[in-house]
């Protein structure tokens, strides 16, 4: 198990912070003694969530992390550095796995995707503490493959959700501290490119389904979940733009709600290969596509080179807890911070942190920008992170 010193972020909202400037009006001034039987009242705390998209490592991102290891194993680690001050800065950072671990060297990229579990230790050693693993190549091998994932995220301390390896899993809510606040994660894909579930195990995969997902975020509240996070592999690959099954779920998803509250407090996507806007729906945000955080070089459906593949961001989102008890945490701030897979260098960029050292990624950082704000986001508070 690694242990890992995680930074923990003050999150407070403009709200907040107007309501303690005016109890410091109603106390003494803090520069003069404290008058007994006064003391200062309690600060809430929040939380930040950084989420990223798919970890796809194809051949030639395996034999980069297996130069970065001397050629002694994989190491990941190296690959990841560049976005390891947000992500281990906040205090709950999800990923998304897409494929499986092998075993024994039996590696392989596209259309079958099984990389080494060392991604797992990179992973974590970013600062990732859960990954969702429900995806179209779930099943690349079998049963197998989802039990040997699920083992070596569990070796090294990486939560996960979405793929089970018993049915007592699959109906186990993943949940997470973050500060001080429990967050459940739910994870879900359209399919698993026509591979049938195992056999007798129904439950190893989960599948998109609007009564079911609705059903588990409200199991997940139940259990004490403050905060649930929806992560949906789905989407039409290569469309800058959502589809009309994303719109409408999302639509249908966002509206649900119990107890005064809705049931699902973010929605995260993956699947697409390239990044998609982010909306506010209902009250409630949402990330069409993430893209591809790691992933070689890929061709669209026309076979043509698409560099979109190596584009993404990160999801940030700093929650408010509830002015009341039994209240919605809010997302007082959103943000997204534009980030590729540099082909040469094999590593993940930060793009605005590059660009300000001179590195000449500006028209990767503004396009980026410009797909993620096209749903007009920008009116609902979304901002450009660095």
């Amino acid at each position: 198990m690694i242990t890992r010193r995680r930074t923990a972020a003050l999150a407070l909202t403009a709200l907040l912070a107007a309501g303690a400037a005016c109890q410091a009006h109603e106390r003494q001034d803090p520069t003069q003694p404290a008058q007994p039987g006064r003391a200062a009242p309690p600060v809430a705390r929040g939380f930040t969530l950084v989420a990223s998209g798919d970890v796809l490592p194809q051949v030639s991102v395996m034999e980069r992390a297996q130069f970065d290891a001397g050629g002694q194993g994989f190491d990941f680690r190296p690959m990841l550095s560049g976005v390891q001050p947000v992500v281990a800065g906040a205090d709950l950072a999800l990923c998304h796995m897409e494929g499986v671990y092998g075993a024994n060297g039996d590696y392989s990229g596209y259309p079958v995707l099984k990389s080494p579990p060392e991604v797992a230790l990179g992973l974590v050693a970013t600062g990732y503490d859960d990954c969702s693993t429900a995806s179209s190549h779930s099943l690349d091998d079998g049963a197998a493959g989802i039990g040997r994932t699920l083992d070596a995220m569990d070796r090294v301390g990486l939560r996960h959700a979405g793929t089970a390896r018993s049915e007592g899993e699959a109906r186990t809510v993943t949940l997470l501290p973050a500060g001080p606040a429990k967050v459940a994660h739910l994870s879900y894909t359209y399919g698993t490119n026509g591979v049938a579930l195992p056999q007798g195990q129904p439950w190893a995969v989960n599948l998109i389904d609007e009564q079911r997902i609705v059903a588990d975020a409200r199991a997940a509240r139940a259990a004490g979940a403050d905060v649930v996070v929806l992560s949906l592999h789905w989407g039409t690959e290569w469309r800058d733009d959502p589809d009309e099954q994303q719109l409408a779920l999302a639509k249908r998803l966002t509206a649900s709600r119990s107890g005064g509250r809705p049931d699902i407090d973010l929605i995260l996507g993956a699947h697409t290969h390239v990044p998609q806007a982010y909306e506010k729906i209902n009250g409630t945000w949402v990330v069409y596509g993430l893209g591809d955080q790691i992933a070689g070089e890929m061709s669209d459906q026309q076979g043509n080179r698409d560099p979109r593949a190596n584009e993404s961001t990160l999801g940030r989102f700093t929650f408010a807890p509830p002015a009341k008890p039994g209240g919605r945490w809010e997302v007082a701030r959103a943000e997204f911070v534009p980030q590729m897979f540099d082909l040469d260098a094999g590593r993940v960029v930060d793009l605005n942190a590059a660009i300000a050292q001179g590195a000449d990624f500006t028209y990767v950082r503004d396009r980026i920008r410009d797909v993620v704000l096209g749903r007009g986001a920008a009116k609902d508070g979304l901002v450009m992170g660095g």
